[in-house]
């Protein structure tokens, strides 16, 4: 038993512990953006700390702060000759070390005696290449910001430009453009839908992302005229980047919440000094935890996750990165056993559903002499989905409906050179060779024969190649991109020559006027080329790709250094898009459906023109907001020559959000985060329906001389996400509150047919969706 003087020894230590303030290291490496080089010596300080808390980077390009205070700051880099810059809200906890990858541009015109002043454009992209239309998307916001869900998907739908499909599907609307023109890219290469319930209720969406926030870097979001290094895209472009992990400390975190279980680690592979690292995350659920997530006839559902990076810088052979991503989801729904409630086809219904994606990839960064540098990556992706359909017959027997056997596996090279001829001119080239293999089996129910009939059965292999060159030249004031890329799809050697064109002229400090120019192409599923239509045949083996101009103007004006305002005009023009002859029908317009077998001529055309306005305020005294709106208009023709609404032209969406961050506790070690977000956007449309052939067809039938003449009312949606987060020595604990639609808001999530009534009924459903959850890092 302790006497009383080592009781009292005791207790005055832990009392100075408790009063000790919380610190921790801030470290990372400068380079040159365009070389990769890293920068010595450039001076790295933390704005407004008193003492002034500050240093330069070693000979390596590194640099280290220790003994910073837990909290939120901003970081200014400067060096010689180099466009200054600030990194902006950097969060400073007690468990983790801030690592940062900062890069600096060289100024053409910068003197010795000139002092340049520092910008704080957060919003903008990593990617230099890129003028218009682009922004970064930070890790830490889609963790704060109210309805980011940890989920970038969720996040982009903030931003103008983005609507939302609907609460409970991630899926993405860019500028009245259908979520299946939107392209993943993970480390510089494209993957299939990395989502949890990947397609099922729409084409390019899910339920919830399989991408861990924490293993992700600041990435960039495109939604339109992208540099000529993107290819096979139309609508926009999610180019995500995963972060390092810590190369001299071990770190893990272990998060619980009704959503699931999350376990991430990371710290240095073999001896510190070599700067290896791992990075490992781990998620599982069963969504008998998450059942608000999905519709009311919802079945048993769970899924897991697993992502990872290893980084392996070498001396002689540049830096080496080994990443993956895979991800298991099961599902399955049981028909209604009440025959009173057997009101719907899809209370009749058995479903089961297994699908999987899976990514890996390895990049080598290699530098050169002569201010260049090489990057290559080689990925092999594969993703499928076993969906099987029974439906009751009248005797309440089970009988098959529709069956799903879709597998696709792709192997890709990208390999480009990035030279920076002087200051004044950068120019990257570079190739992709992407091999797509696919084993295709779809089979629907005949109802004059009652068997499942083929649609599509088709195993093979086919590729799209792309070549591209960028060139990047910065004149006093003006910058201007200049690039193109060139495409062969070899199921049907359909080519495209695809120029860009990017140009921004800065009218003084704080104002900017850009445009941007590009013609881009994507191709249209594989089951829809590969389809048996009508005469037996593959009619659609010969269609080409879906083709847009896009046309952007931008202002962007600093209305201090922590407002922005930018104001963006666009005009799209769709051509060569798939449509039926002589009617309105068009693939502009594909949502969600597995069973097309009609034939398609690449004659159709579309237009989406609008506005889209951001005004945003970083967090200054733990504030901020972000207010965008977007007015759009979304038409489309077919060999019909008239111009019809297309199912996504939603007309307008104005998303409001806010929040404030309070430090808390005797040295502000502590912090709350109170964020809101309300969004109001048009409803969805739809066609009339055809009462009559309905009735006839004992399904819903909808009348398409006309088509998407009808909007259902306006979506109103609020999110709130609420945060708290404490400091203890070595570890950080977090208590989160995230609530999506939390007035419980009625969203058309279109029309049923009734069985007991035999009419069409409207179908509208409000969907919460609550996270509570606790995580700790360590």
């Amino acid at each position: 038993m302790l006497n009383k003087k080592m009781l009292w020894i005791f207790l005055m230590f832990t009392t100075l512990v408790n009063a000790q303030e919380l610190t921790q290291t801030i470290k990372g490496k400068i380079f040159d953006n365009e070389t990769q080089e890293p920068i010595p010596f450039a001076t790295v300080v933390i704005k407004n700390t008193n003492p002034i808390i500050g240093t330069t980077t070693e000979d390596n390009g590194k640099f280290r702060l220790e003994n910073v205070p837990i909290g939120r700051y901003d970081i200014e880099v400067s060096y010689l000759g180099y466009e200054s810059t600030i990194i902006s809200e950097v969060v400073v906890t007690s468990a983790k070390e801030v690592v940062l990858k900062v890069t600096l541009t060289e100024s053409p015109y910068a003197l010795d005696e000139v002092i340049i002043r520092p910008k704080t454009r957060k919003e903008e992209p990593l990617n230099r290449l890129a003028t218009v239309s682009a922004r970064m998307l930070s890790v830490e916001e889609a963790s704060r910001y109210a309805g980011g869900f940890d989920d970038p998907a969720r996040l982009a739908s903030s931003f103008p430009g983005v609507a939302t499909s609907s609460v409970g599907n991630n899926a993405i609307i860019v500028r009245g453009n259908a979520p299946k023109y939107l392209q993943w890219k993970i480390e510089g290469v494209e993957v299939p839908n990395p989502n949890h319930f990947a397609n099922l209720s729409t084409f390019g969406g899910g339920g919830l992302t399989a991408l861990s926030s924490n293993l992700l870097a600041n990435s960039d979001f495109f939604t339109g005229a992208f540099p000529a290094e993107y290819n096979n895209a139309l609508s926009g472009v999610f180019d995500i980047k995963m972060r390092n992990g810590n190369s001299s400390e071990y770190e893990h975190s272990i998060e619980a919440g009704i959503i699931g279980l999350d376990f991430a680690s990371e710290g240095p592979l073999g001896k510190k000094e070599n700067g290896a690292s791992y990075l490992a995350n781990y998620r599982y659920s069963t969504l008998g935890l998450i059942s608000s997530l999905l519709p009311d006839d919802a079945g048993k559902i769970n899924y897991q996750d697993l992502s990872f990076k290893l980084s392996l810088p070498t001396e002689k052979a540049g830096s080496f990165s080994i990443w993956g991503i895979g991800l298991i989801d099961n599902s399955e729904s049981l028909p209604e056993k009440d025959v009173n409630k057997q009101v719907y086809y899809e209370d009749v219904e058995q479903q089961d559903v297994s699908q999987y994606m899976g990514a890996l990839g390895i990049n080598n960064r290699l530098t050169l002499k002569n201010s260049a540098y090489l990057n290559t990556t080689l990925s092999v992706s594969t993703n499928g989905i076993d969906l099987k359909t029974d439906r009751l017959n009248n005797q309440s027997q089970l009988k098959p409906e529709n069956a799903i056997k879709n597998t696709n596996y792709n192997i890709i090279f990208k390999s480009y050179l990035n030279k920076k001829f002087s200051a004044k001119h950068t120019n990257r080239t570079g190739i992709t060779l992407r091999g797509l293999a696919y084993n295709i089996d779809l089979k629907e129910n005949n109802v004059n024969t009652n068997t499942l009939n083929s649609l599509v059965s088709e195993n093979g292999f086919s590729s799209l190649l792309s070549a591209f060159s960028n060139s990047l030249f910065s004149l006093k004031n003006w910058k201007l991109n200049l690039g193109i890329n060139a495409q062969l799809f070899t199921l049907n050697n359909s080519v495209t020559i695809e120029p860009r064109l990017g140009l921004s002229h800065q009218i003084n400090e704080n104002n900017r006027l850009s445009f941007g120019y590009g013609l881009h192409s994507r191709i249209e599923p594989l089951n829809i080329s590969l389809a048996t239509t009508a005469n037996n045949t593959q009619a659609n083996k010969d269609l080409k790709l879906s083709k847009a101009h896009h046309f952007v103007l931008a202002y962007d004006w600093n209305i201090s250094e922590k407002l922005h305002l930018k104001i963006e005009p666009y005009f799209q023009y769709l051509f060569d898009i798939p449509i039926v002859a002589n009617t309105t029908t068009s693939l502009i317009n594909l949502e969600q459906d597995w069973f097309i077998n009609d034939t398609y001529i690449n004659a159709g055309k579309g237009q989406n023109y609008g506005i889209d306005l951001t005004l945003e305020q970083y967090i200054n005294k733990g504030f901020y907001y972000l207010v965008s709106a977007s007015i759009f208009n979304s038409k489309y023709k077919t060999d019909t020559n008239k111009w019809y609404n297309t199912r996504f032209n939603k007309n307008y969406f104005i998303t409001a959000l806010a929040g404030k961050e309070f430090r808390l506790g005797k040295n502000k070690q502590n912090s709350l985060g109170i964020n809101i977000r309300v969004s109001i956007q048009g409803g969805n449309r739809y066609s009339l329906i055809d009462n009559q052939a309905s009735f006839l067809q004992q399904d819903v039938e909808y009348n398409e001389t006309n088509p998407f003449t009808q909007q259902a009312e306006t979506v109103f949606l609020t999110d709130f996400t609420v945060n708290y987060e404490w400091n203890k020595r070595k570890t950080t604990q977090r208590l989160s509150l995230k609530v999506l639609n939390a007035t419980n808001f009625e969203e058309f999530q279109g029309h049923r047919f009734n069985l007991q009534t035999n009419q069409v009924d409207k179908f509208k459903e409000g969907i919460i969706i609550p996270n509570i959850s606790y995580k700790i890092s360590f």
